[in-house]
């Protein structure tokens, strides 16, 4: 179990599968304990370029962010709120990684006419001394189970979500939907993409779940929440349970979950930030 300040310790784990459909995985995932950052991509485009993608972006950011929590001493990086924006300075390290990553992917699809049309969802979370950073593109999600109830952290941008917004789909009836997996976000697709960025406190015994559509289009939120409290074994194992879960139930996509539990001796002194902030 790693320190990240007096205030926050935590465990992560995670796992990816090529379900039981799929012949290749075109999701990625990171976790590096040591600075607090879990990372998760699901890619799309032609055959290996949304492997590539993701790749592209969960090691993009991966290597940005640690860069700059080293280069700033860390802890010191974590605790600064920038004052123009109200932000931690780890959420605005966490962005610029991600629209990094964006231009970067953006261009190879430009350069190699194999990569034409890749891109990747990308959802990802920097534990502070207090706080937890959201930052998202796509439909890849976070849940935060606390107290046993199961919320969502991140809203997804997809066609769906958007008939859902505008009353023309009803969310109970979302697994009917014909083209629910058709984003209105991701990664590469365009030369600019706004990145939806969220900072929360984090409480003793939270557990985040970073998962993408594969987890999530075969596990509904009651088994999930039920899966999420099982108590036996360790995080890792419970990672796998999930995964193991959605292979079970069909694995018809390749299926992704990322694990980030709070010690229950964390101690979260009260402070007042912004639950939700759209840069």
């Amino acid at each position: 179990m790693l320190d990240v300040s007096e205030r926050t310790r935590f465990t992560m784990a995670c796992q990816t599968d090529s379900g039981r459909v799929r012949d290749h995985n075109e999701d990625v995932v990171l976790v590096n304990d040591r600075i607090g950052l879990a990372l998760l991509a699901d890619g799309m485009g032609g055959y290996n370029a949304g492997e590539i993608a993701a790749r592209m972006a969960v090691d993009l950011v991966a290597e940005g962010t640690a860069l700059a929590f080293d280069a700033q001493n860390g802890s010191n990086l974590l605790d600064k709120t920038d004052p123009a924006t109200g932000l931690s300075q780890a959420a605005l390290v966490l962005r610029a990684q991600i629209l990094r990553a964006n231009n970067a992917i953006f261009e190879s699809a430009i350069k190699d006419p194999g990569y034409e049309g890749m891109g990747t969802t990308v959802v990802g979370v920097l534990l502070t001394g207090r706080r937890l950073v959201v930052a998202h593109v796509g439909d890849s999600r976070c849940y935060r189970l606390r107290n046993g109830t199961l919320i969502a952290l991140t809203r997804d941008h997809s066609l769906l979500q958007e008939q859902i917004d505008c009353g023309e789909w009803k969310e109970e009836d979302a697994r009917s939907f014909p083209h629910k997996n058709l984003v209105t976000r991701a990664l590469g697709a365009e030369r600019h993409v706004q990145v939806d960025l969220a900072e929360h406190l984090v409480e003793p015994e939270d557990l985040y779940l970073l998962c993408s559509d594969g987890l999530t289009d075969m596990i509904d939120i009651p088994l999930l929440t039920q899966l999420l409290l099982k108590s036996n074994g360790d995080l890792a194992q419970k990672v796998a349970l999930l995964i193991q879960t959605a292979n079970d139930l069909g694995g018809r996509d390749n299926v992704s979950a990322v694990l980030v539990s709070i010690a229950a001796e964390t101690v979260v002194k009260p402070a007042v930030i912004r639950k939700r902030k759209v840069v």
